[in-house]
């Protein structure tokens, strides 16, 4: 299936998604990462959304895959701000589904 390689990246960035914001939660200082938790939660359901319509094999997605870029780069920035483990694993998985995203467009 043509589309396995970005239904992969954005399982991974899903489920990294969700872990960060679920760790976020656990953090001294929630209020800090309140724009973590929030971009995490968007990020894993745009990503969701368009794994579950790659799986139709529907074509009309290009507009859907370069909202999802913009999501997972606005993801990556907020996490990418913080130290935590959690922040800069999801970081790297938004990179990742970015660089499939792009692939898948090109």
């Amino acid at each position: 299936m043509r589309n396995s390689d970005l239904i992969s990246a954005l399982g991974s960035c899903i489920n990294y998604c969700n872990y960060c914001a679920d760790a976020c939660l656990d953090e001294d200082n929630v209020a800090m990462m309140r724009d973590c938790i929030r971009t995490d939660r968007v990020c894993a359901e745009v990503c969701s959304s368009l794994s579950q319509i790659l799986a139709t094999n529907y074509k009309n997605v290009n507009g859907l895959v370069e909202y999802c870029i913009s999501v997972c780069e606005d993801c990556l920035a907020t996490c990418e701000k913080h130290d935590h483990k959690h922040c800069q694993d999801c970081a790297e998985a938004c990179r990742k589904c970015i660089k499939a995203c792009k692939a898948y467009l090109a």
